[in-house]
């Protein structure tokens, strides 16, 4: 099975706090610097569970870029795509629970144009996987709707993220309704801030809502999370649960997330 997923490669930087930031002084904290962006997670997830991955997106020609695009090819993911400008830096700040937010800056992912785009590269694809982060903003927007449109002409199924309820939000939440009606992705994977941001589910859709330690929703089938030790990161947890779902169904993508959730680090 080869799963393409569409959008960006960063460069994470990872903070876990065991406790409160100390605001003008020194916090302790364990920090980790590892390859990460939501496609190319879920790229290097499915690689880990058995399928064939190939990330699609413009990543940097600096440092960063180089970095991230070693750890990725590491972990055995096809890379296509322009190389081209400043690699994205995420900075997920981690608490004592688990719980992350992050801090982006998508460098050169979201200037990726149409004309950069090889249809070949999405030859054999059986399942095209499109992170949100590459609809909200020209012109990647318009190259993410050739991807699609190439990926259905050879028979792959297409699925989104929401990707983020902020950025959903800022972009136009209506407007986003309507591309992601016009697309009409066989699945959706939203969590409860961005189902709620959006407006709901869309109809006619398979709508996967992740709701982190409570388990989730296949399309209405609720599903417990399974039990682990301690839950280290949530960090890519649901780009694990996502490229789970995709390779082998419910079972695998909780699996994945749990597998996930136990270290620090959004890839396997």
């Amino acid at each position: 099975m080869l799963v393409c997923a569409l959008g960006d490669l960063t460069l994470d930087v990872i903070v876990r706090v065991t406790g409160p930031i100390a605001r003008g002084a020194d916090t302790r904290a364990e920090t980790q610097l590892a390859p990460g962006g939501q496609a190319a997670n879920v790229a290097a997830w499915a690689t880990a569970l058995g399928a064939q991955g190939r990330f699609i997106g413009k990543r940097g020609a600096d440092d960063a870029g180089a970095l991230a695009f070693r750890g990725l090819e590491t972990r055995g993911v096809e890379t296509r795509g322009p190389v081209e400008g400043r690699g994205g830096i995420i900075c997920s700040l981690v608490d004592d629970t688990g719980e992350r937010s992050m801090l982006s800056d998508r460098g050169t992912a979201v200037d990726f144009r149409p004309n950069e785009l090889d249809p070949g590269w999405l030859s054999g694809c059986d399942h095209l996987f499109v992170s949100g982060y590459a609809l909200l903003r020209e012109p990647v927007r318009d190259t993410a709707l050739a991807a699609i449109a190439a990926a259905r002409r050879g028979g792959a199924a297409v699925s989104v993220d929401l990707a983020s309820w902020s950025a959903v939000s800022e972009s136009g939440a209506e407007a986003f309704r309507v591309l992601l009606e016009d697309i009409s992705p066989e699945v959706v994977f939203a969590n409860e801030d961005e189902e709620r941001v959006l407006g709901g589910p869309l109809p006619g859709t398979f709508w996967i809502l992740k709701r982190g330690p409570r388990g989730c929703s296949f399309d209405g089938d609720e599903r417990a999370a399974l039990p682990v030790d301690e839950v280290v990161d949530s960090t890519g947890a649901g780009d694990a649960l996502a490229a789970g779902f995709i390779v082998g169904g419910p079972d695998l993508a909780l699996e994945a997330a749990a597998r996930c959730v136990a270290r620090i680090g959004s890839m396997p």
